[in-house]
């Protein structure tokens, strides 16, 4: 059986790290595809995983297999692919060269576009869509530590592979209708860009007012999007998300009533965009905004707001000087 088989982790980050470190501490074969610098950090300090309620686990260098040669997949049974969206053509040939033709492949990625790249280049294997609902933070020295809740969906089939995959502090349930999870999780995503720009912890700016109106607006544009195309993303909380934007520019005591109860965060949560504009890195600007942009594109839907964040995000790239440190009122455009 293919779940009998290491689990590979293709372009192990933060969240592919601490994914594969919870797989690993729970005695599966693991072996993670590696940048140099993450493989020599992780064989001189071993592995931390950290987590936002206190609880943490440490594990030795030798308790996975680390490699820069993608060779690894030679025996996978199941792919983790938790590369940036740019990079899933390039995994996905390496995958198709090295890993066994059985071997099921799970997107863990942002974005809604990974898996049917995946499948163009994959034509024939099993490929699953997978969505990761916390935000994971590499903090050096072979530190990971996710600093929000929630259980990863992947996308229903025969083997069951969500419950194959789950261990204990690493839920994955199986989804029918992950499509409408991506979509729900890529609208929360947007949030991603403000917390770069704002270069302001996430929960600062959910308990901030005017921030929470940027977001409520921003997404409200998302949604019209999406509703034009004739698609229904699914909520991660039990509050459906046409409801959000109108409870998020809710005062603050109602809205942390209501609403503010329904994720846990830790108060130094930052956005992986925030983490690639620190390091200097490309963003997923064009795979979360850009993709809405697009729907938005071929309905004739307008999202001003969007189009204005989504330049501000290229200018920050440019300029390689880390998160600007905006309000929302300069977000916005305004004096």
């Amino acid at each position: 059986m293919v779940t009998d088989r290491p689990i590979v982790v293709a372009g192990a980050g933060a969240i592919g790290c601490f994914v594969g470190g919870k797989l690993a501490a729970s005695e599966r074969r693991v072996a993670l595809l590696v940048r140099p610098r993450v493989k020599t950090e992780i064989e001189r300090f071993g592995l931390l995983l950290t987590d936002f309620d206190g609880s943490e686990t440490k594990l030795g260098a030798g308790h996975l297999a680390l490699s820069e040669d993608p060779s690894i997949f030679h025996s996978a049974g199941i792919v983790l692919v938790t590369v940036k969206s740019a990079d899933t053509a390039d995994v996905a040939d390496q995958i198709a060269q090295h890993a066994p033709q059985d071997a099921i492949i799970v997107s863990l990625q942002n974005g809604v576009g990974n898996v049917a790249m995946l499948n163009e280049r994959l034509g024939g294997r099993c490929v699953l869509a997978g969505m990761v609902p916390f935000n994971v933070v590499a903090m050096g020295e072979g530190r990971f530590h996710r600093s929000s809740s929630g259980d990863i969906h992947v996308g229903e089939d025969a083997d069951n592979t969500a419950a194959a995959l789950s261990a204990p502090g690493l839920t994955m349930r199986a989804s029918r209708d992950i499509t409408g999870v991506q979509w729900g999780k890529l609208i929360i995503n947007l949030n991603n860009a403000l917390s770069a720009l704002s270069d302001v912890p996430l929960a600062a700016q959910l308990a901030n007012r005017e921030w929470r109106k940027l977001f409520a607006d921003q997404m409200a544009e998302g949604l019209a999007a999406m509703n034009a195309a004739g698609i229904t993303p699914v909520s991660a909380t039990p509050i459906p998300l046409k409801w959000t934007p109108a409870l998020l520019r809710l005062p603050d005591t109602i809205f942390n009533a209501i609403l503010g109860r329904t994720m846990k965060i830790d108060p130094e949560a930052r956005s992986s965009m925030w983490q690639d504009l620190k390091q200097g890195r490309r963003t997923e600007i064009d795979y979360l905004q850009g993709a809405v942009i697009a729907l938005a594109e071929q309905n004739n839907v307008a999202v001003p707001l969007m189009r204005r964040i989504v330049a501000l995000v290229k200018e920050a790239e440019s300029a390689a000087k880390g998160p600007p440190g905006l309000t929302p009122q300069q977000i916005r455009g305004v004096a």
